[in-house]
């Protein structure tokens, strides 16, 4: 690669993008797209926007119309490869940008998003900054702080003329340093006042402004609007622009945005520019110029204890009334709390064999954290149904609304447990202690209970988070574990499992519609065979008395999907998945058992055993975690 060339090509590149031309020029650039003159607002929602919105429809997704009932679901595309599990969090975002870009109410008010540690905040704020620093440059007076829109130049007694001819809404003011320019320089010529192009940026301090949290002993409002020159105040009066530094969040964030970090760590006594900010668009210029026009997107973020002690003063009344205010609770969703962690996972040099489940288990406890209690149905039950399972109950799907869940749960539920930082440790943690670079469920508990007992909470909360990783996850983990170490011992396990469903169907079709059954090989007509498909209803407690309701409720759901252009296959029913299952998985779970827990296997065994291993490592183990959890599984999930 020839280097040198490479720089230069791109060097020339970004020389052709420049632009410098005169505010006559850029009359003619907006009159023929006058889309460039938009607001801040308009430009972060169209940024958005460009990159799509998927409706997810209840009607066409059944695991979307488990969890979110009949509510139409909006997927933006813009944040779908970042943000996992709070799908209703960002159509808020969209809905807030969506009504701010038409001027809403939304366009004069602070976006404030409130949640627990970890749950994705500060994230979604670096997203939209992001966005911006991706979004095609504008067009900015030359030579001003505040990289303002040149139609600021044009006198207000001309303004509905231009507005008529260019096809735009003009609003704002000329900054002091822009004033200054045009009548003292250019003597009012302001059609001879240069234009350039300009992009954003975080680390230029260009169209993003970002406000840490202040030292309330010293706190300098400057950092929000700019300050006084002190080595020019003797050449120039205290009004005269020349001596201004703007250089504050607001000025800097101007046509872009401005970032509170932790916004309530500081006095509300230094919050008080927003209140001008948002309702009045204006910010206090240094010293005692007037005041200045301000067009951005204001964020804040913070966690929920110091919300609640702002909002309880009723003193911030001003401040309050200006907020959007939208919570970001974790996810509650374990597949998409997975999704979060593989992410993470994939940004790292996280190079170590991760066996099957691990993630999964981490996720699971997360979860489990952040559930309030329920007087209709256990954590664990809970979980599933939160994350679209089906809970299946002596032979049918357990019926437990998840609305209602949500509403005994209350509006709060995800605002406290365990972070995605905790688990991300845990993982680490975990990693540090392998002495073969894998992972596997058992390590991960292990290490979440190490790190739960030197938390620094209390005793009660401990206890339960013990309580959830060392009973209700360890039991759940055994039921999978014995599961599929059985169903390894199965040849071509799926195949059988058709076979079963298939002649299930055939018979129970027959049952319902009282034919029969032709013998594909011998061509006999049979009566449907009672005997086979109680074997089979008995595995989920189906009565003798229940089988006839049960084999009327499986053909008319297969023929349900039929009718919809589905494709039927074993697992589409999940009574019936759950019934063929345990049916093979009892066939072999003896053998299965003494081959894993004999220390002497005879050849056959050995072969057996063999054949095993292979069919775990073919799903994802390593010989490592293999022998490990084959170890565990021996003294811990069949004991005599």
């Amino acid at each position: 690669m020839d280097f040198k060339k490479f720089i230069e090509n791109d060097r020339d590149n970004g020389s052709k993008e420049k632009f410098e031309g005169t505010f006559l020029d850029y009359l003619e650039i907006i009159k023929a797209n006058p889309d460039i003159a938009k607001l801040a607002h308009k430009r972060l929602h169209d940024m958005i926007m460009g990159k799509g919105v998927e409706i997810l429809r209840s009607d066409e997704n059944p695991r979307i119309r488990k969890i979110y009932g009949n509510d139409i679901i909006r997927k933006y595309g813009f944040f779908k490869d970042d943000f996992f599990g709070i799908d209703r969090i960002i159509m808020k975002l969209g809905s807030y940008f969506n009504s701010a870009a038409m001027k809403g109410e939304e366009a004069r008010q602070v976006l404030y998003l409130v949640g627990p540690v970890g749950a994705g905040k500060s994230s979604l704020v670096e997203s939209l900054k992001k966005a911006l620093e991706d979004c095609k440059p504008i067009y900015a007076l030359e030579g001003c702080p505040m990289h303002e829109e040149p139609l600021h130049l044009i006198p207000k007694h001309l303004r509905p003329q231009f507005e008529e001819k260019l096809g735009v809404q003009i609003e704002g003011d000329l900054c002091p340093a822009c004033r200054y320019k045009l009548k003292h320089e250019l003597k009012g010529k302001y059609e001879e006042f240069g234009v350039v192009k300009s992009g954003f940026s975080i680390r230029s301090r260009k169209g993003i402004g970002v406000v840490p949290p202040v030292d309330p002993n010293n706190q300098d409002t400057s950092i929000l609007t700019g300050s006084v020159d002190i080595s020019k105040m003797d050449l120039y009066p205290e009004d005269d622009p020349r001596i201004f530094s703007l250089n504050g969040a607001f000025n800097v964030g101007n046509r872009g945005l401005v970032e509170f970090i932790e916004v309530f760590k500081n006095d509300v006594e230094y919050l008080h520019t927003i209140i001008t900010a948002t309702q009045e668009k204006s910010v206090p210029s240094p010293g005692k110029g007037s005041m200045i026009y301000f067009d951005g997107v204001i964020v804040a973020h913070s966690n929920e204890a110091e919300w609640d002690k702002f909002k309880s003063d009723h003193t911030n009344e001003a401040i309050l009334d200006r907020i959007v205010k939208i919570e970001v609770p974790y996810c509650l969703e374990l597949e998409e709390e997975k999704k979060i962690y593989d992410k993470i996972l994939k940004k790292s040099n996280f190079k170590a064999h991760i066996s099957p489940h691990t993630i999964e288990f981490a996720a699971m406890f997360a979860i489990l954290s952040r559930l309030s209690p329920s007087a209709k149905a256990d954590p664990m039950t809970k979980l599933k149904i939160y994350n679209g399972e089906e809970i299946v109950e002596k032979g049918t799907t357990k019926r437990i609304d998840i609305m209602e869940l949500r509403e005994e749960a209350g509006p709060y539920e995800g605002m406290k447990g365990i972070s995605t930082r905790f688990i991300i440790k845990s993982i680490d943690n975990a990693l540090s202690n392998s002495e073969c670079d894998c992972i596997n469920p058992l390590s991960i508990m292990e290490s979440i209970i190490k790190s739960v007992k030197e938390m620094d909470i209390g005793g009660e909360d401990k206890k339960k988070y013990l309580g959830f990783i060392q009973d209700t996850i360890r039991k759940e983990y055994n039921k999978v574990l014995e599961k599929e170490i059985t169903k390894a011992f199965i040849n071509s396990f799926r195949e059988q499992a058709e076979s079963l469903f298939n002649n299930y169907i055939d018979n129970a079709e027959a049952y319902v519609n009282k034919c029969r059954i032709k013998d594909t090989s011998t061509g006999e007509e049979l009566n449907p065979d009672e005997e086979f498909m109680r074997n089979i209803e008995e595995q989920i407690g189906v009565s003798d008395a229940s089988s006839k309701g049960f084999r009327a409720d499986v053909t008319s759901y297969m023929f349900y999907l039929i009718r919809n252009g589905g494709t039927i296959k074993y697992t589409s029913y999940e009574p019936l998945k759950e019934a063929i299952e345990k049916k093979l998985i009892a066939s072999v779970k003896d053998i299965s058992r003494i081959i894993t827990k004999t220390r002497v296997r005879d050849k056959e065994q050995t072969e057996k055993y063999n054949v095993m291993v292979e069919e775990m490592k073919s799903q994802g183990y390593c010989s490592h975690c293999c022998d490990v959890i084959l170890k565990y599984a021996a003294n811990n999930l069949w004991k005599d």
